[in-house]
Protein backbone atom coordinates (compact mmCIF):
# COMPACT_ATOMS: atom_id res chain seq x y z
CA UNK A 1 0.00 0.00 0.00
CA UNK A 2 1.22 3.38 -1.00
CA UNK A 3 1.91 5.08 2.34
CA UNK A 4 1.27 8.32 0.80
CA UNK A 5 -2.17 8.09 0.08
CA UNK A 6 -3.02 5.88 2.93
CA UNK A 7 -6.58 3.74 2.54
CA UNK A 8 -9.59 5.65 3.67
CA UNK A 9 -12.87 3.52 5.04
CA UNK A 10 -15.18 2.85 2.98
CA UNK A 11 -18.80 4.05 3.87
CA UNK A 12 -19.97 0.20 4.74
CA UNK A 13 -16.64 -0.45 6.81
CA UNK A 14 -17.60 2.78 8.81
CA UNK A 15 -21.17 1.94 9.30
CA UNK A 16 -20.27 -1.83 10.11
CA UNK A 17 -17.63 -0.55 12.60
CA UNK A 18 -19.89 2.46 14.46
CA UNK A 19 -22.85 -0.41 14.41
CA UNK A 20 -20.17 -2.60 16.75
CA UNK A 21 -19.41 0.00 18.93
CA UNK A 22 -23.12 1.45 19.49
CA UNK A 23 -24.38 -2.04 19.85
CA UNK A 24 -21.68 -2.68 22.64
CA UNK A 25 -22.04 0.61 24.51
CA UNK A 26 -25.91 -0.32 24.49
CA UNK A 27 -25.28 -3.22 25.99
CA UNK A 28 -23.74 -2.10 28.31
CA UNK A 29 -26.09 0.93 29.34
CA UNK A 30 -28.65 -1.88 29.13
CA UNK A 31 -26.90 -3.87 31.54
CA UNK A 32 -26.76 -0.83 33.84
CA UNK A 33 -30.09 -0.11 33.55
CA UNK A 34 -31.56 -3.65 34.28
CA UNK A 35 -28.93 -3.19 37.63
CA UNK A 36 -30.32 0.05 38.72
CA UNK A 37 -33.74 -1.47 37.89
CA UNK A 38 -33.04 -4.39 40.66
CA UNK A 39 -32.39 -1.39 43.35
CA UNK A 40 -34.72 1.03 42.19
CA UNK A 41 -38.16 -0.71 41.95
CA UNK A 42 -37.39 -3.09 45.53
CA UNK A 43 -36.64 0.50 47.29
CA UNK A 44 -40.04 2.73 45.36
CA UNK A 45 -41.77 -0.38 47.07
CA UNK A 46 -40.12 -0.35 50.25
CA UNK A 47 -41.17 3.53 50.56
CA UNK A 48 -45.02 2.48 50.12
CA UNK A 49 -44.46 0.01 52.68
CA UNK A 50 -43.06 2.16 55.52
CA UNK A 51 -45.75 4.28 54.88
CA UNK A 52 -48.68 2.44 54.90
CA UNK A 53 -46.55 0.48 58.13
CA UNK A 54 -46.87 3.56 59.82
CA UNK A 55 -50.50 2.39 61.13
CA UNK A 56 -48.62 -0.60 63.26
CA UNK A 57 -51.68 -2.57 63.01
CA UNK A 58 -51.00 -2.47 59.16
CA UNK A 59 -47.83 -4.22 58.76
CA UNK A 60 -48.45 -7.45 57.89
CA UNK A 61 -50.92 -6.47 55.10
CA UNK A 62 -48.78 -4.05 53.72
CA UNK A 63 -46.09 -6.56 53.41
CA UNK A 64 -48.38 -8.82 51.48
CA UNK A 65 -49.19 -5.06 48.99
CA UNK A 66 -45.66 -5.67 48.58
CA UNK A 67 -45.18 -8.67 47.77
CA UNK A 68 -47.96 -8.12 45.22
CA UNK A 69 -46.28 -5.07 43.48
CA UNK A 70 -43.12 -6.95 43.35
CA UNK A 71 -44.58 -10.32 41.82
CA UNK A 72 -46.12 -8.40 38.99
CA UNK A 73 -42.93 -6.43 38.54
CA UNK A 74 -40.78 -9.55 38.15
CA UNK A 75 -43.51 -11.23 36.39
CA UNK A 76 -45.10 -8.61 34.06
CA UNK A 77 -42.22 -5.86 33.84
CA UNK A 78 -45.18 -3.74 35.69
CA UNK A 79 -43.15 -1.17 36.89
CA UNK A 80 -45.43 0.89 39.02
CA UNK A 81 -44.64 0.13 42.09
CA UNK A 82 -45.45 2.29 44.29
CA UNK A 83 -48.69 3.06 43.21
CA UNK A 84 -48.84 -0.93 43.22
CA UNK A 85 -48.56 -1.52 46.84
CA UNK A 86 -50.90 1.58 47.81
CA UNK A 87 -53.32 -0.23 45.17
CA UNK A 88 -52.79 -3.44 46.40
CA UNK A 89 -53.41 -2.81 50.17
CA UNK A 90 -57.16 -2.63 50.70
CA UNK A 91 -57.92 -5.69 49.30
CA UNK A 92 -54.97 -7.66 52.11
CA UNK A 93 -56.50 -5.98 54.65
CA UNK A 94 -59.86 -7.16 54.28
CA UNK A 95 -57.70 -10.33 54.05
CA UNK A 96 -55.54 -10.15 56.92
CA UNK A 97 -56.74 -7.62 59.45
CA UNK A 98 -57.40 -10.00 62.34
CA UNK A 99 -54.34 -11.36 61.80
CA UNK A 100 -52.25 -8.49 61.79
CA UNK A 101 -54.08 -7.19 65.15
CA UNK A 102 -52.26 -9.99 66.81
CA UNK A 103 -49.42 -9.93 64.69
CA UNK A 104 -48.71 -6.59 65.87
CA UNK A 105 -49.12 -7.64 69.52
CA UNK A 106 -46.74 -10.58 69.49
CA UNK A 107 -43.46 -9.03 68.44
CA UNK A 108 -43.24 -6.27 71.10
CA UNK A 109 -44.05 -8.72 73.77
CA UNK A 110 -41.50 -11.12 72.98
CA UNK A 111 -39.24 -8.14 72.88
CA UNK A 112 -40.23 -7.53 76.32
CA UNK A 113 -39.35 -10.55 77.51
CA UNK A 114 -36.17 -10.85 75.80
CA UNK A 115 -34.66 -7.56 77.43
CA UNK A 116 -36.32 -8.81 80.85
CA UNK A 117 -34.61 -12.42 80.71
CA UNK A 118 -31.19 -10.87 79.25
CA UNK A 119 -31.49 -9.22 82.33
CA UNK A 120 -32.16 -12.04 85.11
CA UNK A 121 -28.81 -13.72 86.63
CA UNK A 122 -30.94 -17.01 87.43
CA UNK A 123 -29.96 -19.83 85.27
CA UNK A 124 -33.09 -20.57 84.22
CA UNK A 125 -33.28 -17.21 82.52
CA UNK A 126 -31.31 -18.71 79.76
CA UNK A 127 -33.41 -21.64 78.21
CA UNK A 128 -36.54 -19.30 78.21
CA UNK A 129 -34.34 -16.55 76.77
CA UNK A 130 -33.75 -19.43 74.13
CA UNK A 131 -36.78 -20.37 73.54
CA UNK A 132 -38.19 -16.28 73.08
CA UNK A 133 -35.13 -15.86 70.77
CA UNK A 134 -36.65 -18.71 68.67
CA UNK A 135 -40.10 -18.19 69.07
CA UNK A 136 -39.12 -14.37 67.39
CA UNK A 137 -37.01 -16.14 64.66
CA UNK A 138 -40.26 -18.89 63.80
CA UNK A 139 -42.50 -15.85 63.80
CA UNK A 140 -40.91 -13.53 61.80
CA UNK A 141 -39.77 -16.23 59.10
CA UNK A 142 -43.80 -17.69 59.19
CA UNK A 143 -45.43 -14.28 58.26
CA UNK A 144 -42.99 -13.58 55.37
CA UNK A 145 -43.81 -16.76 54.15
CA UNK A 146 -47.38 -15.49 54.20
CA UNK A 147 -46.74 -12.30 53.00
CA UNK A 148 -45.00 -13.68 49.78
CA UNK A 149 -47.97 -16.66 49.13
CA UNK A 150 -50.72 -13.89 49.41
CA UNK A 151 -48.51 -11.58 47.43
CA UNK A 152 -47.82 -13.84 44.30
CA UNK A 153 -51.07 -15.65 44.66
CA UNK A 154 -54.04 -13.30 45.92
CA UNK A 155 -56.86 -15.43 44.89
CA UNK A 156 -55.82 -18.86 46.85
CA UNK A 157 -56.87 -16.98 50.17
CA UNK A 158 -58.18 -20.18 51.68
CA UNK A 159 -54.53 -21.67 51.30
CA UNK A 160 -52.36 -18.77 51.57
CA UNK A 161 -51.28 -20.34 55.82
CA UNK A 162 -50.61 -23.76 54.73
CA UNK A 163 -48.85 -22.58 51.96
CA UNK A 164 -46.73 -20.34 54.05
CA UNK A 165 -45.85 -23.37 56.73
CA UNK A 166 -44.97 -24.91 53.30
CA UNK A 167 -42.71 -22.66 52.26
CA UNK A 168 -41.29 -21.59 55.61
CA UNK A 169 -40.83 -24.65 57.15
CA UNK A 170 -40.88 -27.42 54.94
CA UNK A 171 -37.62 -27.62 54.13
CA UNK A 172 -34.94 -26.10 56.32
CA UNK A 173 -32.78 -24.45 54.15
CA UNK A 174 -35.48 -22.26 52.84
CA UNK A 175 -36.29 -21.18 56.51
CA UNK A 176 -33.00 -20.50 57.01
CA UNK A 177 -32.72 -18.72 53.53
CA UNK A 178 -35.43 -16.59 54.43
CA UNK A 179 -34.19 -15.95 58.08
CA UNK A 180 -31.07 -15.00 56.91
CA UNK A 181 -32.96 -12.66 54.19
CA UNK A 182 -34.46 -11.03 57.36
CA UNK A 183 -31.24 -10.82 59.10
CA UNK A 184 -28.61 -9.29 56.23
CA UNK A 185 -31.27 -6.84 54.33
CA UNK A 186 -31.33 -4.23 56.34
CA UNK A 187 -27.30 -4.91 56.90
CA UNK A 188 -27.13 -4.66 53.18
CA UNK A 189 -29.20 -1.22 53.09
CA UNK A 190 -27.27 0.73 55.59
CA UNK A 191 -24.99 2.39 53.24
CA UNK A 192 -27.98 4.81 52.11
CA UNK A 193 -29.17 7.16 54.41
CA UNK A 194 -32.62 4.92 54.53
CA UNK A 195 -31.54 2.21 53.29
CA UNK A 196 -32.41 -0.40 56.08
CA UNK A 197 -35.96 0.82 55.57
CA UNK A 198 -36.78 0.64 52.14
CA UNK A 199 -34.58 -2.69 51.62
CA UNK A 200 -35.44 -4.45 55.05
CA UNK A 201 -38.84 -6.06 53.68
CA UNK A 202 -38.83 -5.60 50.30
CA UNK A 203 -35.20 -7.52 49.74
CA UNK A 204 -37.09 -10.47 51.68
CA UNK A 205 -39.61 -10.49 50.14
CA UNK A 206 -38.04 -10.54 46.54
CA UNK A 207 -36.00 -13.87 48.02
CA UNK A 208 -39.26 -15.18 49.48
CA UNK A 209 -40.94 -14.58 45.82
CA UNK A 210 -38.04 -16.28 44.27
CA UNK A 211 -38.63 -19.65 46.82
CA UNK A 212 -42.37 -19.80 45.92
CA UNK A 213 -41.37 -19.79 42.40
CA UNK A 214 -39.24 -22.72 43.06
CA UNK A 215 -41.21 -24.58 44.78
CA UNK A 216 -44.19 -23.57 42.55
CA UNK A 217 -41.90 -25.39 40.28
CA UNK A 218 -41.02 -28.58 42.03
CA UNK A 219 -44.73 -29.28 42.37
Amino acid sequence: MDERHPRTMGPDERAARTTGWEREARGWAGAALRGLEFVAYPAIAGAAFCLLALGVVTWLPALGALASALHRWRRDGDTRCFTGVLTAFPGYWRALWRHALVAAVVPPAMLVAIVFLAGRPEPVSIPLLAVQVGGLAVFAVYHLALAVVAGADPGGRPAWRARALVLAFGSPRRGLVLLAALLVAPVLGLPLVLGPLLFGPSLPVLCGLVLVDRVDASR
